[in-house]
C-alpha cells in the first residue's frame, strides 16, 4: 500500500445466504463462514488482506443471527460489527457504514467488499486499491472491474469508458450490463471494453453519503434514524429495527452505481471469483490430470471435470463427467456441473415442503461453542455439546423437558439450583424439569458433552433466561 493509504477504513458486508452453494451453505451457517478457497474461512480470509500498516481496523456490517460467528472470525482486528436488525440489501448496509464512518473519521476513505470472494493475488489486489483510493479522495466512487477469462454468464459486466485525466489507471464507466447470455458474454470478453463487476467499491463516506442523498434521500433518511438510535452492545452496534426494516431494499448498483456521475472503474487481474456457485469453485480448485476436484474423503473412478465434497463420509464416484457431488452430514446435492445456478431452485422446493434441512445445519453455532443433534425419538433427543473455554451457557430453566448431561472431554462447573457441582469426564448430572442450571468450561480445553432430553416439548424455545453472558433475551 501507498504511505497516503492509512484513511483507508476495510468495509465487510457479511449479510448474504450463499443459496448456491448448498448444502454447504445455508441461512444459519452460510459461505463466508466456510474454509473454500484456502484453510481459512472465509470471513477471516477477506479481513486478513486489509491486515497491517494502512489500513484502519475493519467494520463488518452482518445480520444479527451471525453476529458471535462475525466477532469469532475477527477476534483481535479491533473490529466494529454492525448489526441489521433485518435483511435490506447493500445499498442499507453501505449506507450505515458511511454514517458511522463519517462519524467516527471525517474523510474517511472507505474499501467496500463482500466477505465472501476469493483473490490470490493480494499484491496486485493492493496495487488497484491505491489507484482507487487516490480516485476516491478526488470525488469519484470506484468500483473494481476483473478482467474476463471467459465469457461468464453468471456476473454482470461493466463497459469501462475513457481514462481520466490525473488519475492513473483509472476509467469513467460508460455503462452496467446485467448478466448477459452466451453469446453476448462472448463478445464481451473479444471486445476488451467489458469487465466483469467485481461488487468491491471505493469511495469516501461523504462522496457516498452525499450521492445518497442525491438519489436514494428516503433510504438515506431511514439508515439515518436508524443510525442515529443505534444501541451499543458490547462489540456491536444494532440498529435501530424499524427504521431500518422501512428502508427501501435495493442494491448500492441500483440505487447509486447506474446514475452517479461519479462512477469510474479500475481494471484489475487479482485471481478474483465470487464463488457464487459449485462451478465457480471447481474452476478456481486444484484440480487431478483428469479436471476432477476433490475435498474430504472422496474416490474418483473413471470420471472427468467433477467437483467432489465430503464433509466426512466416505463419497464415490465412478463414470460422471461435468458433475457435482456434494455430501454432508444431513443432504447429499448431485447435478450437471452447468446446472450450478440452479441450486436455489432445489433450496426454494426444500422450503416450499417445510424441511429444515434447507435452512439449516444439524450443527447450531452459539456465542458458547456449538451443538449437534444426533437421535430424535418420541418424546426425547440426544445432542453433542462443545463449550470454548472459558465461555458459559445461560442461566436458564425449562418447563417442558428434563436434561442430562455427561461429560466426554473437559471439565465443567454445572449450577442446579443452589448448588454448584464440579464434573469430569465419564462423571453426569440430572436436571429435572424446571430446575435453574446453568454450565461453563473453566478448562483451557473444549468442554465435550453428551445431552439427552426427554420431555413433552423439546423445541429450542422452551428456555426461559435469567442470566446470559452474551446479551441475549
Amino acid at each position: 500500500m501507498t504511505a497516503t493509504s492509512t484513511d483507508i477504513l476495510p468495509v465487510i458486508l457479511s449479510g448474504g445466504t450463499g443459496t448456491r452453494l448448498w448444502p454447504l451453505s445455508r441461512e444459519g451457517y452460510p459461505k463466508q463462514f466456510w474454509p473454500l478457497a484456502s484453510d481459512r474461512p472465509m470471513l477471516a480470509e477477506t479481513a486478513a488482506r486489509a491486515e497491517g500498516a494502512g489500513f484502519l481496523p475493519p467494520m463488518a456490517v452482518c445480520n444479527e443471527a451471525h453476529r458471535f460467528l462475525v466477532a469469532e472470525q475477527l477476534r483481535g482486528r479491533n473490529a466494529r460489527i454492525v448489526l441489521e436488525p433485518a435483511g435490506r440489501n447493500s445499498a442499507p448496509a453501505i449506507a450505515a457504514a458511511a454514517l458511522l464512518a463519517e462519524e467516527a473519521n471525517p474523510g474517511t476513505v472507505m474499501w467496500i467488499m463482500a466477505a465472501d470472494s476469493a483473490i490470490s493475488d493480494v499484491p496486485a489486489l493492493h496495487a488497484a486499491l491505491g489507484q482507487a483510493a487516490a480516485a476516491a479522495r478526488a470525488g469519484r466512487i470506484v468500483t473494481f472491474g476483473m478482467r474476463p477469462t471467459a465469457p461468464e454468464t453468471g456476473y454482470g459486466y461493466i463497459e469501462a469508458g475513457d481514462d481520466l485525466p490525473g488519475l492513473a489507471g483509472v476509467r469513467a464507466i460508460a455503462r452496467f450490463v446485467e448478466k448477459p447470455d452466451a453469446a453476448r458474454a462472448a463478445e464481451f470478453v473479444a471486445g476488451g471494453r467489458h469487465l466483469w463487476n467485481s461488487g468491491m467499491f471505493v469511495a469516501t463516506a461523504s462522496t457516498l453519503l452525499s450521492e445518497l442523498e442525491r438519489h436514494a434521500p428516503e433510504l438515506l433518511h431511514k439508515v439515518r434514524l436508524a443510525v442515529e438510535g443505534a444501541k451499543r452492545d458490547m462489540d456491536f452496534v444494532r440498529l435501530a429495527p424499524e427504521p431500518f426494516a422501512a428502508a427501501p431494499s435495493i442494491s448500492i448498483d441500483y440505487a447509486v452505481m447506474e446514475r452517479t456521475q461519479h462512477a469510474a472503474v479500475v481494471s484489475a487481474s487479482i485471481g478474483w471469483s465470487d464463488i457464487g456457485s459449485w462451478a465457480a469453485l471447481w474452476e478456481i480448485s486444484a484440480k487431478d490430470a483428469a479436471g476432477n476436484a476433490a475435498e474430504g474423503p472422496v474416490e474418483i473412478v473413471e470420471s472427468r471435470n467433477c467437483y467432489v465434497r465430503s464433509e466426512g463420509m466416505v463419497t464415490g464416484i465412478v463414470g460422471l463427467d461435468d458433475a457435482v457431488v456434494v455430501v454432508t452430514d444431513d443432504a447429499v446435492l448431485a447435478m450437471h456441473r452447468d446446472r450450478a445456478q440452479d441450486v436455489k431452485k432445489l433450496v426454494d422446493a426444500l422450503k416450499a415442503k417445510g424441511r429444515k434441512e434447507a435452512t439449516e445445519h444439524r450443527r447450531a453455532y452459539r456465542p458458547w461453542g456449538h451443538y449437534e443433534g444426533l437421535i430424535m425419538g418420541d418424546r426425547f433427543q440426544v445432542k453433542k455439546i462443545q463449550v470454548r473455554p472459558g465461555a458459559k451457557l445461560s442461566l436458564q430453566k425449562h418447563f417442558h423437558r428434563a436434561e442430562h448431561w455427561v461429560v466426554v472431554s473437559g471439565t465443567a462447573i454445572v449450577r442446579r439450583d443452589a448448588e454448584e457441582i464440579l464434573l469430569r469426564e465419564n462423571e453426569s448430572v440430572y436436571l429435572p424439569l424446571g430446575c435453574v442450571h446453568r454450565m461453563e468450561n473453566p478448562g483451557i480445553i473444549p468442554l465435550v458433552l453428551i445431552e439427552v432430553q426427554s420431555g413433552s416439548y423439546l423445541g429450542e424455545d422452551d428456555i426461559v433466561r435469567y442470566e446470559d453472558t452474551y446479551g441475549r433475551a
